[in-house]
């Protein structure tokens, strides 16, 4: 008899953005004649870059002739994007890595998921609160979370980051934190982290031998020079963090799927009997055994990010979807709301008025400015009397839905 792994059972049925879907859905059958803008899930608009295009097309035409044609490829990515990333991401900032340090993945959605599997299944996980839901829900699937209560995992450490703690989160005191998530700038507050807290974390998980998994998937959109890009630029990093990236908003490749994801040969874990064994060696072993690897075609559309005309080309997307973000920090704010992030990321994230919760002030902006939010409980417990925007819409439909914001607001 076949059975079911039990711990997938223990995820809640609610998923955030599906839910959304369900209730713009719905609205959209009551109301079919409403227009209704997303300034919610965080998918972008803008068109690949020309220089990203026309390499996936002389890449797809290589695939057309036997002299040129790609079969499988190294697991971990091809050397010619491998080198692009040391080159243009890490050695710039004084950050210098080996290239199999660095493994080519289809998005950090996935590697921040399938990252875990590589810890033993009692590891206690400390995130902060609000967070990106994939860290938890993927802890929840091999049983690490414990039971959920009161809308929280038993076995989860929640650290903070609100408005009442200028959204510093707090490192761990008491029981040690195995292994720690931090998304800078974070996702979903908009906030960034600056080099002396996050040398405070690093000095925590080298202290208690623990594991930082790293997302910086929108560290392209700092606008800040005092403000760190990786992890990396901490010393003593290499020992305790894992850093994962996507090309997904840097440039579009969300349809494109390819990121990386960095793994020091320093970094290291222990057997219970006090070995330690390096995680470089482990990951490469996972994705050789579940991994076929990147495609070639996108793998040669991220190279071509790091060209000159690339950089210009994806520096004018972020700019596009910053100039949102400004927009809607400056409209949101003029309107008396409490607002955050919005400055070094594409995200913000606003105080609901009045207590309203986050699902209630969901649904009032929906039904009375055909406008959808993203509500903050669904990213942790501490988002509960927030809502996240996003700035990837076009400048048009932002600017529309603002205008309704507006007029809703005022009425």
């Amino acid at each position: 008899m076949a059975l079911v792994n039990i711990h997938f059972l223990n995820l809640q049925n609610n998923y955030l953005f599906a839910d959304i879907a369900k209730k713009v859905n719905a609205f959209k059958v009551t109301h079919p004649k409403a227009d209704v803008i997303s300034l919610g899930i965080g998918d972008v608009s803008q068109p690949l870059a020309p220089a990203v295009v026309e390499a996936m097309h002389k890449a797809a035409n290589e695939m057309a002739s036997a002299e040129s044609f790609r079969g499988y490829g190294p697991e971990q990515g091809y050397d010619f994007l491998r080198e692009a990333i040391l080159k243009n991401d890490f050695l710039p900032r004084g950050i210098h890595l080996d290239i199999d340090e660095v493994f080519i993945n289809d998005g950090a959605k996935s590697d921040t998921g399938n990252f875990q599997e590589l810890l033993h299944w009692d590891n206690f996980i400390g995130v902060t609160d609000p967070i990106y839901p994939v860290y938890i829900d993927s802890n929840v699937m091999i049983g690490r979370c414990g039971t959920f209560r009161d809308g929280r995992w038993t076995n989860v450490r929640y650290m903070p980051i609100t408005a009442e703690n200028g959204f510093i989160p707090e490192v761990p005191k008491g029981r040690p934190v195995d292994v720690i998530y931090l998304c800078y700038p974070n996702n979903p507050t908009g906030i960034v982290i600056t080099k002396q807290e996050l040398r405070k974390w690093v000095n925590y998980a080298l202290k208690n031998d623990a594991l930082i998994l790293f997302d910086a998937a929108y560290q392209a959109y700092i606008q800040d020079p005092e403000i760190p890009h990786s992890i990396y630029e901490i010393r003593g990093a290499r020992k305790c963090a894992v850093e994962f990236r996507s090309f997904s908003k840097t440039a579009g490749f969300t349809g494109v799927r390819c990121g990386y994801t960095i793994v020091p040969k320093d970094v290291s874990v222990a057997t219970f009997e006090g070995e330690r064994i390096p995680l470089n060696q482990l990951w490469l072993r996972r994705q050789c055994t579940k991994f076929n690897g990147c495609s070639y075609i996108s793998q040669r559309a991220a190279e071509a990010i790091y060209t000159p005309e690339g950089k210009a080309q994806v520096k004018a997307t972020i700019d596009y979807y910053m100039h949102n973000a400004h927009k809607m920090l400056e409209t949101l704010r003029s309107l008396g709301y409490e607002c955050y992030g919005g400055e070094n990321a594409p995200y913000i994230w606003m105080r609901t008025p009045n207590g309203m919760g986050s699902w209630q002030f969901f649904e009032a902006l929906l039904y009375g400015a055909n406008v959808v939010c993203t509500p903050g409980v669904g990213f942790g417990p501490s988002g509960e009397g927030y809502v996240r925007f996003t700035a990837f819409g076009t400048q048009e439909s932002t600017a529309e839905a603002l205008n309704r914001i507006a007029a809703w607001s005022k009425g």
